[in-house]
Formats: C-alpha cells, structure tokens, sequence
C-alpha cells in the first residue's frame, strides 16, 4: 500500500501564489504516474497535472502555463507550484499515485480570494 500526505494548502489573493507537497510512503517503489486533481463545491473532481517516474508532464488547459508539477524521488515527495492564482482555482486539491491502483491523499484546501 502507498500512503499520501498533501500539504500547503491555505488562503490566498487572486494573484498569487501557493506550493502544494504530497508525501509519499509505504511501498513507494511501486508508484509510477502520480498527479494533482481538485475539487470544487458541486463539481466532479477533475485532473490538474501529472507526472510520470520519467518526469514526463501533462496538464490541464485551464492551469497551463500557471501550475508546474514536479516530484523528488529521492524523497518520495510530489509538488505543484501555483502561481497567478485566481478565484477559479478555489477547491480541495488531492495528490494521486498509481500503482496497480490509485492512492489518494485526503486533500488540502486552496481558497482564493477575489
């Protein structure tokens, strides 16, 4: 089993900025693709970015060029760098790693004021 712990979630100014951590542990050897996905109030959860074991990235058209994913696997942590927030942006943001199954993490909230 992988357990995930997010972190560095908060308040902030549309414009801003906030670095989200997800600590990985357990069987971290197995984990290959691994992701950020969000939440909002009334809406279905919906991928952010991804990162494969190659650092290989994708991402969502509406973070493109503001969120950058990255991982350290020396210590099986995964981030998102998220600047020029906006109000849009408000939701709980979960970290996702996939083995031969998906693990989540329970979610870290980000609040973006206008």
């Amino acid at each position: 089993q992988v357990q995930l712990v997010e972190s560095g979630g908060g308040l902030v100014q549309a414009g801003g900025s906030l670095r989200l951590s997800c600590v990985a542990s357990g069987r971290v050897f197995t984990i290959n693709v691994m992701g950020w996905y969000r939440q909002a109030p009334g809406k279905q959860r919906e991928l952010v970015a991804t990162i494969s074991s190659r650092g290989t990235t994708g991402y969502a058209d509406s973070v493109k060029g503001r969120f950058t994913i990255s991982r350290d696997n020396d210590k099986n942590t995964l981030y998102l760098q998220m600047n020029s927030l906006k109000p849009e942006d408000t939701a709980v943001y979960y970290c996702r790693a996939d083995t031969v199954y998906p693990y989540w993490g329970q979610g870290t909230q980000v609040t973006v004021s206008s």
